[in-house]
């Protein structure tokens, strides 16, 4: 029938094309992609934390209980350090004064110094060296006697001073340093030293006297409430003096390792005796008291004054 019509069309002269129906164009589709824009997220700033405190380990220190027939000689020989160390760590000014039952502490031995004439450092130190007065041994020694005055508005501790002599042309001669004898020296307060020149040279023209070290210290380690009270001395102004006393616990706890610091000074200030001594008891308890008894053997007079201070520590350190 098809075949038909397209004759029939044909014979009529006239072609007609048939335009197929055009397929739709599929319409593009468009992709939006959404972005979602977060707030920016907040870093934190880098924490650094806090220094965490080293504990300092404080050696236990050696004692020796002094027999019959010793002598500071043989006691510093057998524990490898000098006389002179031996004497500054127990204030022992005349050896003569040692008994039988007397406990001394062995220092440790002196480390090695780079450079002996290095002068003092110029940075300045927080104290001030004073009261110096010098006296010659019997064996051919000198003993330098002073005290350092804490000029800061807090406490220090490690104080350590030097003393050096020079001759006409400003070469040093001689040296000697150590410690004082206060652990900690409270703001506007004094300690006692004493050097002693194991070999004093035959003539010096003059002296040096400087801290070199003072340091802040933690205070968190001392006891501060002990108070010496009903201090009395017997003795010439230029012999040898007792002095005796009680040290009394005022504070809220127990307290350690007391100790007390005897100084005479002469009628110019100058310090002329002074020993670190332990009394009867040295752990005192809340509210309680121990009594000591010294003897001072003046190096210089006449003595005008005596002092003595209690200086102790805790048994815990609070944070």
């Amino acid at each position: 029938m098809l075949l038909w019509a397209v004759l029939v069309l044909t014979g009529c002269g006239q072609v007609i094309t048939l335009t197929p129906t055009p397929t739709p164009t599929p319409t593009p589709t468009v992709a939006v992609a959404l972005v979602a824009t977060l707030p920016p997220t907040a870093t934190p700033a880098p924490y650094t934390p806090e220094p965490t405190p080293t504990p300092t380990v404080t050696p236990t220190p050696i004692l020796y209980t002094i027999r019959p027939g010793d002598n500071l000689l043989a006691i510093a020989s057998r524990y490898g350090v000098s006389v002179a160390a031996l004497q500054n760590a127990n204030g022992i000014l005349d050896p003569r004064t040692l008994q039988v039952g007397q406990q001394l502490i062995i220092p440790p031995p002196e480390p090695d110094r780079v450079d002996a004439a290095a002068t003092p450092t110029p940075t300045p130190m927080p104290v001030t060296v004073q009261g110096l007065h010098f006296s010659e041994t019997t064996i051919g020694g000198l003993w330098v006697l002073g005290e350092v005055r804490n000029d800061t508005d807090r406490p220090l501790e490690q104080v350590r001073v030097a003393v050096v002599l020079l001759d006409e042309t400003d070469q040093e001669i001689g040296r000697a340093e150590g410690p004082v004898f206060l652990d900690l020296v409270e703001a506007g307060d004094t300690a006692p030293f004493a050097l002693l020149f194991g070999q004093a040279p035959g003539a010096f023209e003059r002296y040096l006297a400087f801290p070199l070290r003072a340091l802040p210290a933690y205070v968190g380690g001392y006891y501060r409430d002990l108070v010496v009270e009903d201090l009395e001395s017997r003795g010439e102004r230029y012999a040898s003096y007792t002095v005796q006393g009680t040290v009394r616990n005022v504070g809220p706890e127990e307290a350690i390792d007391v100790q007390v610091v005897l100084t005479a000074y002469d009628p110019l200030g100058r310090v002329v005796a002074t020993r670190k001594v332990t009394p009867d008891h040295n752990v005192v308890p809340v509210g309680g008291e121990t009594r000591f008894t010294a003897v001072l053997v003046p190096t210089g007079g006449p003595v005008e004054r005596i002092t003595a201070r209690a200086q102790g520590r805790r048994w815990t350190v609070q944070p």
